[in-house]
């Protein structure tokens, strides 16, 4: 049996430049190199048919660890809740005071690139508290 080494995560977009920097700054990522024989991301996508420039773009973990996020423009628009969302690790190794403080943190400092701030849910018997939050184009993600 095979097993899986990489994955990507696949965004369905309106916007996919613009949401794929909105996480390149979210997560620290970067845009990779263009295709060999492009200067920039800009020269590649004047080179595609007019329907398809813009209607894709990525980000990698400079690190190598993460995951490529991989951003595709679709037609229709966001109508429900994301079946799956991203976890921000923002309050990792914190408890209680602290790691609140270390969420609302990270929360302000994601409002001015363009996240809102949908609710904070409490802490249970079975999780610590998390901010719900979305994106650029509406998509939830929680910092936890």
């Amino acid at each position: 049996m095979t097993s899986v080494k990489q994955f990507q995560i696949t965004f369905d977009c309106a916007e996919p430049e613009r949401v794929a920097r909105f996480w390149c700054e979210v997560l620290g990522y970067v845009v990779p190199p263009p295709p060999v024989g492009f200067t920039d991301w800009d020269e590649f996508n004047s080179s595609l048919p007019p329907e398809q420039q813009g209607s894709a773009f990525a980000c990698t973990d400079p690190s190598g660890i993460g995951p490529r996020l991989f951003f595709q423009r679709v037609p229709e628009g966001k109508v429900a809740k994301n079946r799956l969302h991203l976890d921000v690790r923002a309050g990792t190794g914190l408890v209680g005071a602290e790691r609140l403080a270390a969420l609302e943190a990270e929360c302000a400092r994601l409002i001015p690139l363009g996240a809102t701030r949908v609710r904070l849910l409490p802490a249970d018997d079975q999780n610590e508290s998390c901010i719900v939050m979305q994106d650029v184009e509406g998509n939830e993600f929680c910092l936890d």
